[in-house]
């Protein structure tokens, strides 16, 4: 029986998807992921987008949402399938250099990715309160460490999923600010394209910002740590489970990516009608971004957008530090679980704490925060490329996956998303250099 076979033609018993209450049962890391998505990279690069360029970049997202959709599949399914992570999964089937060179590369854009989430957290609480923003995002530094590594991911981050809601702020605002459907609409599906520094660059960070390599690595160790928390075997070991469960996982993923992109193109939209369309086409601060919420928010829209920014980074700040923790302890054979106490996986929890430290002493780098974060965007858009090609080697790898190989539409699908990445970081080089 093929891996094709086994996935389309077994009968399975209905599944708790089938029900409303067993729908809300299936999310769990994709909805989590999802959310950790639009973390405050994500928010800033989005209003940079629609400040810039108004509607002009907004069919990439219709384009990127089938791409990031496939691509985390993957990257569950090699989780689930496998019962090992990204890296142990290069470290047992491919040459060491390039396991060292994979996670020498998630390592780079994951530091500099908490490097622009945490000043930006710091800089929205000086919205709020005043103070020293170098102060605060050392702070925040310390608060997601001692909490990362002391309390519960799981009980964490139900909680802190509450605090994304203020997202919705922009959706609102789209709902009063007087978009123009016409135009909105017509540029999700017809591309106003500009071939020079500023839109490749633009293209980029869209791409790096919603199919970014730290959301790869995690998903797949979310979904590990689930098998372990349920006493499960890995899908390659018990095939006869892979219907329900990957059915199971590929929903989590869908709605995670869907309320991703949703979110993003409302931040875009939100800043397009209310920035760009009064002449504020270079966001510089984080009191420029904040005044896109104005039009819902008045006199309150610093607040929402401190909330929104403070709230996603410590969600984000966990999921970027853990998934650099699970690479690191994967590539060096050593265990590793945001289940695990502190003692019982040193090395997890250092890389945890020093990946988090180092963003965080990013903050003498003289840069504004908006600006880093668009920048943030970029690095993980260039590097996921060699990445997502690596992922799709091991899911098609059949001493991987045993008889769950990748069925070939998603494999066409996979490949799809990384030519894309790959023509982006070409035309990004290409035009800067």
């Amino acid at each position: 029986m093929t891996g094709q076979t086994l996935r389309d033609d077994t009968v399975h018993p209905p599944t708790p998807a089938m029900t409303k209450k067993g729908f809300l049962r299936t999310l769990g890391p994709g909805l989590v992921t999802g959310a950790a998505d639009d973390d405050p990279s994500g928010i800033g690069t989005h209003s940079q987008i629609g400040a810039q360029f108004g509607y002009g970049l907004a069919w990439t997202f219709v384009l990127s949402f089938p791409l990031m959709v496939v691509i985390q599949q993957v990257a569950v399914e090699i989780g689930r399938v496998t019962g090992a992570g990204i890296a142990r999964n290069l470290r047992r089937h491919y040459p060491r250099p390039v396991l060292w060179t994979m996670v020498s590369l998630l390592l780079i854009a994951n530091v500099i990715n908490l490097g622009a989430d945490l000043s930006a957290m710091g800089a929205a609480l000086v919205l709020l309160t005043g103070g020293n923003a170098v102060l605060y995002t050392l702070l925040f530094g310390t608060l997601c460490v001692v909490l990362e590594v002391l309390l519960n991911y799981a009980r964490y981050a139900a909680i802190l999923k509450w605090t994304t809601l203020s997202l919705f702020a922009y959706v609102a605002v789209v709902a009063v600010a007087g978009v123009p459907w016409s135009r909105a609409l017509t540029a999700l599906v017809v591309p106003e394209l500009q071939w020079n520094a500023a839109y490749a660059t633009a293209f980029v960070a869209i791409l790096g910002t919603t199919i970014s390599p730290y959301l790869f690595f995690w998903q797949a160790g979310q979904e590990i740590e689930e098998q372990h928390r349920h006493h499960a075997k890995p899908l390659c070991i018990a095939p006869r489970e892979a219907g329900p469960e990957l059915a199971r996982v590929r929903t989590d993923t869908l709605v995670g990516m869907a309320f991703s992109s949703i979110v993003s193109l409302a931040i875009v939209f939100a800043t397009a009608a209310t920035l760009n369309a009064h002449g504020i086409t270079d966001i510089t601060t984080s009191a420029q971004a904040a005044e896109a919420l104005r039009p819902i928010a008045g006199r309150f829209a610093f607040a929402m957008f401190a909330l929104g920014i403070i709230g996603t980074g410590l969600l984000a700040v966990p999921v970027l530090a853990g998934s650099a923790a699970y690479a690191v302890t994967e590539m060096t054979g050593r265990a590793g679980s945001l289940d695990a106490k502190p003692l019982q996986a040193r090395l997890f929890y250092a890389t945890i704490a020093v990946t988090t430290l180092a963003g965080a002493a990013l903050t003498s780098v003289a840069i504004d925060p908006v600006r880093a974060l668009y920048w943030a965007a970029v690095v993980n858009g260039v590097l996921a490329a060699p990445l997502m090609a690596m992922m799709m080697l091991i899911v098609r790898n059949k001493r991987a996956m045993g008889r769950l190989t990748l069925p070939l539409g998603a494999t066409v699908l996979g490949w799809a998303a990384t030519l894309v990445m790959a023509v982006a970081t070409v035309i990004f080089f290409a035009f800067t250099l």
